[in-house]
C-alpha cells in the first residue's frame, strides 16, 4: 500500500499535485463552514475565537512553530532518513516552488487546517477528538509510525495551545510558520547553489 501510495505521488503532474492540494484545502473550508452553520450561533460569535492584537502570538505561535521546526532538524540529523519518509509529497510540493509561492501554499493551508481542527472541530468536541481527527487526515503518515507519531504529537501540542490561548489566530500562526519554514528547507536542500529553480 505504502508503494502504491509512492507511485501515485510520483506520477502526479505539477498541475494535478497543485489541482489536489487545492481542492483538500477548499473542501476543509467548505466542512468549516457546514458544521460552523449548525455548532456556532453566529458568525460574531465564530470571529470572535480570533484576536490578532494578543502577544500570544509571538510568544507561541512563533516561539513554538520555530521551536518544532528546529527539533524536527536536529532528529532529521541524527535519525534513519526513512524516519521522514512520507512518500515523497512534501518534497513534491515545495522544491520547486518560489519563497512567495511557499508562504502562499503555508498561509492557506494553515488556515484551512486550524479553521476546522481546532476552530470548528476542537472547540466543540474537545482537544482529544480534533487531536485524533488531525492526525487521521494526514493519511500519508499512516504508513509511517514515527511520522504518525509526531503528527498526533504535533496536533496534541498545537491543540493545547489552543485550549490554553483560546486563540485561533495563534494555533494559524504557528502552523504556518511550520509549514513555511519546512517548506524552505525541503527547497533550499533540493537547490542548494542559486536557492531556488532557474524558472525563479
Amino acid at each position: 500500500m505504502k508503494d502504491r501510495y509512492k507511485e501515485t505521488v510520483a506520477g502526479l503532474t505539477e498541475k494535478e499535485l497543485l489541482f489536489h492540494l487545492t481542492a483538500t484545502q477548499i473542501f476543509l473550508l467548505t466542512i468549516s463552514a457546514i458544521l460552523g452553520m449548525f455548532l456556532f450561533d453566529s458568525v460574531k460569535e465564530f470571529r470572535g475565537l480570533f484576536v490578532w492584537d494578543d502577544r500570544n502570538i509571538l510568544l507561541y505561535g512563533l516561539g513554538a512553530g520555530v521551536a518544532v521546526v528546529s527539533l524536527d532538524v536536529i532528529l532529521m540529523k541524527y535519525l534513519p532518513k526513512a524516519y521522514y519518509d512520507d512518500g515523497g509529497l512534501n518534497e513534491r510540493i515545495f522544491k520547486n516552488r518560489s519563497v512567495p509561492e511557499i508562504m502562499l501554499i503555508a498561509v492557506i493551508v494553515a488556515a484551512s487546517e486550524e479553521i476546522l481542527f481546532r476552530g470548528v472541530i476542537q472547540t466543540n468536541a474537545g482537544l482529544i477528538v480534533s487531536s485524533f481527527v488531525f492526525a487521521v487526515m494526514h493519511y500519508r503518515y499512516l504508513f509511517n509510525w514515527f511520522l504518525f507519531m509526531n503528527i498526533i504529537f504535533l496536533s496534541f501540542l498545537i491543540g493545547y495551545i489552543y485550549l490554553i490561548t483560546n486563540n485561533l489566530a495563534v494555533t494559524i500562526v504557528m502552523h504556518f510558520v511550520i509549514d513555511f519554514i519546512i517548506g524552505l528547507i525541503i527547497k533550499f536542500k533540493a537547490h542548494p547553489a542559486n536557492g531556488g529553480t532557474e524558472s525563479e
